[in-house]
């Protein structure tokens, strides 16, 4: 590359590597809509934190909403509910579990679902909040569903948005992938890959310019100088999801659920590594969404027939108004 080339490259280059985020692998450099805290927690073998938001309504209606993000998600990405929780009287607990955004992310850690509700549990006994409503986005709502079966006589209501899953993957013909090879595949992370997948997954094909708030909250994290720690814990995280499902459990939830699904969602964890053939038969939300409702006791469906796998980013006036309307 001749000099003037590559100074006409680096002139037109440069506004684009300048707006390209880096994050810690803690995502520090990426500021929360809300207060920050830690809790200190010791968990197999190892001291751990667990970063937390816990906004307080100006006119406390007295009851507590615990916000559980999804696999791509953070605490932060609540950062719309949480404000009009709030505006409504609750108090609302959003943490970032651990091995996720600005919570520890240990090298060695049996991630499971009982262990992140575990978690969850012994941060809100230090809050000493003993009744609540417990509402879980994608993997957030395998969590809370396991927190719901677990917990019976504490939480109050579920509420379910967009879970992962609402069907056995395995089962259904995707292949067993090992740790190793979801963290070589973690370790090409990168923005155009993030707003690709969540322009057809998240927002049924459309896209506003706030969106990229959250693709370089995700990408900047995977560009950072702990790029391999988040891919690592990335990785473990996934066979979490693969090899715990929940959905047979369903019929034995206690607490009255309510679902808040948008259909044009077709998330599916593995499916590319699924046969062709069976590709096309995984993530039917409005289906899944429909037998799972059928299996919970005391279920309420509220369907979005427009909307992808984050209706509360995508609509949140309509998603609100659905929420506060099913809310105890």
């Amino acid at each position: 590359m001749s000099r003037l080339l590559y100074l006409v490259f680096a002139l037109f280059a440069l506004p684009v590597f300048a707006s390209e985020k880096h994050y810690g692998p803690r995502l520090e450099g990426f500021d929360y809509p809300f207060a920050v805290h830690t809790f200190q927690l010791d968990s197999q073998g190892q001291s751990l934190e667990m970063a937390y938001m816990d906004i307080q309504p100006e006119t406390a209606n007295g009851q507590t909403i615990v916000l559980l993000h999804g696999k791509n998600f953070c605490a932060a990405t609540w950062e719309s509910t949480i404000q009009f929780l709030t505006d409504n009287g609750y108090r609302v607990i959003a943490p970032d579990q651990i091995g996720f955004c600005k919570s520890s992310k240990p090298a060695h850690y049996q991630f499971s679902f009982h262990q992140l509700s575990a978690n969850t549990s012994a941060l809100l006994k230090q809050l000493a909040i003993d009744r609540y409503t417990v509402m879980g986005h994608s993997m957030g709502g395998m969590l809370a569903t396991r927190h719901a079966l677990l917990n019976p006589d504490r939480v109050q209501q579920l509420v379910l948005v967009n879970p992962i899953g609402l069907e056995d993957w395995l089962a259904k013909g995707v292949p067993y992938q090992q740790i190793d090879d979801w963290y070589q595949n973690a370790l090409k992370t990168n923005a155009e890959g993030i707003r690709q997948y969540q322009q057809n997954t998240y927002y049924a094909g459309t896209w506003q310019a706030e969106y990229d708030h959250w693709v370089e909250m995700q990408a900047g994290m995977f560009r950072g100088p702990g790029k391999e720690i988040v891919a690592w814990n990335s990785a473990l995280t996934y066979d979490m999801i693969l090899t715990q499902p929940v959905v047979y459990e369903f019929k034995n939830l206690q607490v009255p659920t309510l679902l808040l699904i948008g259909e044009q969602d077709n998330t599916a964890v593995g499916k590319k590594l699924a046969p062709k053939d069976k590709q096309s038969e995984l993530g039917n939300y409005s289906k899944i969404s429909r037998d799972v409702a059928e299996q919970i006791p005391h279920a309420k469906l509220v369907t979005f027939e427009d909307l992808g796998h984050s209706p509360q980013i995508q609509a949140p006036e309509r998603f609100h108004r659905a929420l506060i309307e099913h809310l105890q």
